[in-house]
């Protein structure tokens, strides 16, 4: 078989059983919701069973390929998402014309099946273009493709989880909820060090523009939690009044909180007098989910390291503390150079929520730092911005990163257990806005090194 032919099979494979979850995941929500909008920051359901297709459409067979549109006003609604500004939501990165009435599903299943087909069959021409095209070339438009609906799952899931209970449905074969108790908190010194951001463009065979180039810093020591902050953890914050407390919150933070009337995590609610904790599927006791890790927004975790006496790392200070090796150099991940696996994190659907922290030591870090990837993105106090020489390269879509360099937008590192294994990469950067708050993020706090004699922090 040639290289042409086992790169086409390689990534057939991938494309249906991407397409294979997607439709899983989709089929979750139930029909009578699919025109719901749970985040009203976000398109209805319907506008992902279309805009995935189209992407892949517009980027592979119209983009590379130059093929002629079958349905040219799909591939123009369904083209990009919005992204609202939370504070000001008329204000709209990329796309927010919206059509007045969103085609019936069975139109748009038909498109996206006719599509799915035209990628199948284009992907042995599209090396044929590798010489003109760097998107051609070891097929990244496919991997870009690939890794956007990876990424588009996560959105869903999220979405879905702010959806009522009796719009969801389960999937066949769930694996059950981990409860339990996870490590005991600690923090741990991290020595200063050499730092490399990003990647080189040569050395992956796909990355997004804002990845690359790479950079290098230095770091100074720090000290840092060995696991992410809890829900029992940060239940002590509520309970202690952190969110009516407006010393621990910045300006624009406090005006946040006030104005959504945020009082606890999203996923939080109190019923009947007790706290409940909202899974994917279901409402269940906050007491039995008190090791998971908090999920939040970057605002309250900036409160919460505050009265912790910490604040939150940076996105060196992570890459630090996940990459860093005692011999010198970094690692491809935090364990070693070994690909993320089940033994390592909650991560690549392993699961389909989170599980108690600390539950995979095999993912430990050189320093004893746990779970930097798995079981939640974590977000870092580092405005999302390009490296030194930053370039747009993919001309098709210049504004993926650069639409985003805005202020407002903070990177997260990891990923959560519903994130795909591709995205674990070391210098892969996600991104939102830190006033949003339905994102699977957690968060750890950092401190000066004095503070490494504390063996808890507001453990509860």
């Amino acid at each position: 078989m040639s290289i042409s032919a086992r790169m086409t099979k390689a990534f057939a494979d991938r494309f249906e059983s991407t397409w294979m979850r997607t439709d899983a995941l989709l089929g979750l929500v139930a029909a009578d919701a699919i025109l719901h909008r749970p985040i009203s920051l976000r398109h209805p359901f319907i506008f992902y069973v279309g805009h995935l297709p189209a992407f892949a459409w517009n980027h592979i067979c119209r983009g590379v390929l130059g093929q002629a549109s079958f349905q040219p006003s799909f591939d123009e609604i369904f083209d990009r998402g919005i992204d609202p500004d939370v504070e000001d939501p008329t204000r709209v990165h990329a796309h927010p014309e919206v059509p007045d009435r969103w085609p019936d599903l069975a139109d748009v299943h038909a498109y996206r099946d006719r599509v799915r087909r035209a990628v199948l069959d284009s992907l042995p021409d599209i090396e044929e273009h590798a010489s003109e095209d760097v998107m051609a070339r070891q097929g990244r438009v496919c991997s870009m493709v690939l890794e956007h609906e990876l990424m588009h799952q996560e959105t869903l899931l999220y979405m879905i989880q702010q959806l009522p209970p009796e719009h969801v449905g389960r999937p066949a074969r769930a694996v059950p909820y981990a409860f339990g108790d996870g490590r005991r908190p600690e923090t741990v010194e991290v020595p200063g060090g050499r730092v490399m951001l990003g990647a080189d463009f040569d050395t992956l065979e796909f990355g997004w523009d804002n990845e690359f180039p790479s950079e290098t810093r230095d770091v100074p020591a720090f000290a840092i939690d060995a696991l992410p902050i809890t829900n029992r953890q940060f239940q002590t914050f509520v309970d202690a009044g952190g969110y009516d407390r407006a010393e621990l919150w910045s300006e624009a933070d406090w005006k946040w909180r006030e104005s959504w009337r945020q009082s606890h995590p999203t996923c939080w609610s109190r019923q009947s007098g007790a706290w409940r904790y909202r899974t994917l599927f279901e409402w269940i006791p906050l007491a039995q989910v008190g090791d998971w890790p908090v999920y939040v927004s970057l605002a309250e975790a900036r409160a919460y390291a505050r009265w912790a006496g910490g604040r939150l790392p940076t996105e060196a200070e992570f890459h630090r503390a996940a990459y860093g090796d005692p011999r010198g150099g970094a690692r491809a991940y935090p364990w070693g150079e070994e690909p993320t696996t089940d033994r390592h994190g909650n991560a690549d659907f392993g699961r389909w929520s989170p599980e108690p922290v600390g539950s995979r030591p095999d993912g430990v870090s050189a320093w004893g730092v746990h779970e930097l990837i798995g079981n939640g993105w974590e977000w870092t106090d580092t405005p999302f911005a390009p490296f030194p020489g930053f370039e747009a390269y993919i001309a098709r879509y210049p504004g993926y990163s650069a639409d985003f360099f805005d202020g407002k937008h903070f990177v997260l590192k990891g990923g959560s257990w519903a994130t795909g294994a591709p995205l674990t990469r070391r210098s892969f950067r996600n991104w939102y806005q830190g006033h949003y708050p339905y994102v699977f993020a957690k968060f750890r706090c950092t401190y000066e090194l004095e503070r490494t004699t504390r063996a808890t922090i507001n453990a509860g």
